[in-house]
């Protein structure tokens, strides 16, 4: 009971009062119990018993965030967390200094079982057709010693990996894995990364610096495993103030002095699930080309219904554009601005 209290009262301080969705899973994760002075050799587990859990879900639910805790309150240094990209970075580094050993991947997993008791392996989703086969090689084996796995997923088992090539292969082996593993749908109504982040306008301060935004982005997406300074899009480098799997920050004055259009608009749109934007500045008819491809982007982004955050900061949005030879295109992207910081509007976003 102790440990579900303690991940309870952990959620607290950080302003969250876990949910029934979420307090059915805090529960599930108390019943896996490691043993610091297991060593591999020693490891004993029955043919029924779970060795782990796959928990899986939309986004925002606060899969991530209450397994982290669960791996703080274990106070094992021999429990190792990886965001999915840095585990199979991991596991192709150990494949390169093992190359030309017979059995390599048995090799790697033999190192893994070894040096941990359990691992949690973050936003599981596997696209790469030569990650697919070794991921579910690596997983089976390293269930097979006992060793115990926590899995993250936006997806459930079966539904991982569409259409990639030897999808059938995949399917059949991540089920031989996830058999050995509890799979729970941490199904809850609210998306806590959104309402944290609608919720900062409800907040008193009306400035937001980049140390405030990085801040948010580390509280609420977590992985910077894949993060980078530029992003590409359609074969050119734009460069940006932050760019991961799923969220993009840039700069207005940067980004839209850039010769971009709504071919690049509809790509970034395609791939990403948020994007930032921030460092806006007071425009008029000087800046024509900026204001211009901006709305041309927000046509774009509220079409397809992409959720972004603007951090307009002191600057009202009537003072974003003063010009005149837009205005009747303007008029209508600042009444789109205004909707896309709605509630309304963030609860359609895209799937």
């Amino acid at each position: 009971m102790s440990m579900i209290k303690n991940i309870i009262d952990a959620l607290k301080n950080q302003g969250i009062k876990a949910d029934s969705a979420q307090l059915s899973l805090i529960e599930a994760l108390s019943k896996i119990k490691t043993n610091k002075n297991f060593t591999n050799a020693l490891r004993r587990f029955t043919r029924d018993e779970n060795l782990g859990i796959y928990i899986w879900g939309d986004v925002g639910r606060g899969k991530t965030l209450i397994v982290n805790e669960f791996v703080n309150q274990l106070q094992d240094t021999r429990v190792k967390s990886f965001h999915y990209i840095d585990f199979m970075s991991f596991v192709h580094d150990e494949l390169n200094s093992s190359s030309g050993k017979k059995n390599p991947l048995k090799n790697v997993s033999k190192k893994i079982a070894y040096k941990c008791n359990l691992i949690f392996i973050d936003e599981f989703q596997v696209e790469d057709v030569a990650d697919a086969m070794i991921v579910t090689d690596i997983l089976e084996r390293i269930l097979n010693i006992g060793l115990k796995i926590i899995i993250t997923s936006n997806a459930h088992p079966n539904n991982l990996y569409q259409d990639g090539l030897q999808r059938q292969k995949f399917i059949k082996s991540i089920q031989i894995c996830t058999k050995k593993l509890e799979i729970f749908n941490l199904n809850g109504d609210i998306d806590y990364r959104t309402k944290n982040i609608i919720d900062l306008d409800n907040n008193k301060k009306n400035i937001y610096s980049e140390k405030d935004i990085s801040k948010l982005i580390s509280n609420n997406f977590i992985s910077h495993a894949d993060q980078s300074s530029e992003i590409l899009v359609n074969e050119r480098k734009f460069k940006c103030k932050f760019a991961s799997k799923n969220l993009l920050w840039i700069d207005f004055m940067v980004f839209f002095k850039e010769a971009t259009g709504s071919k690049d608009y509809k790509e970034i749109s395609s791939k990403l699930d948020w994007i930032f934007i921030s460092n806006f500045n007071k425009c008029d008819d000087d800046s024509i080309d900026i204001v211009r491809r901006f709305i041309s982007f927000i046509d774009i982004v509220y079409t397809r219904k992409v959720k972004v955050k603007f951090f307009f900061n002191e600057i009202e949005i009537k003072e974003l554009y003063k010009g005149t030879k837009l205005n009747i295109l303007w008029s209508r992207c600042a009444s789109r601005l205004i909707e896309m910081q709605s509630y309304d509007y963030f609860s359609k976003h895209k799937n």
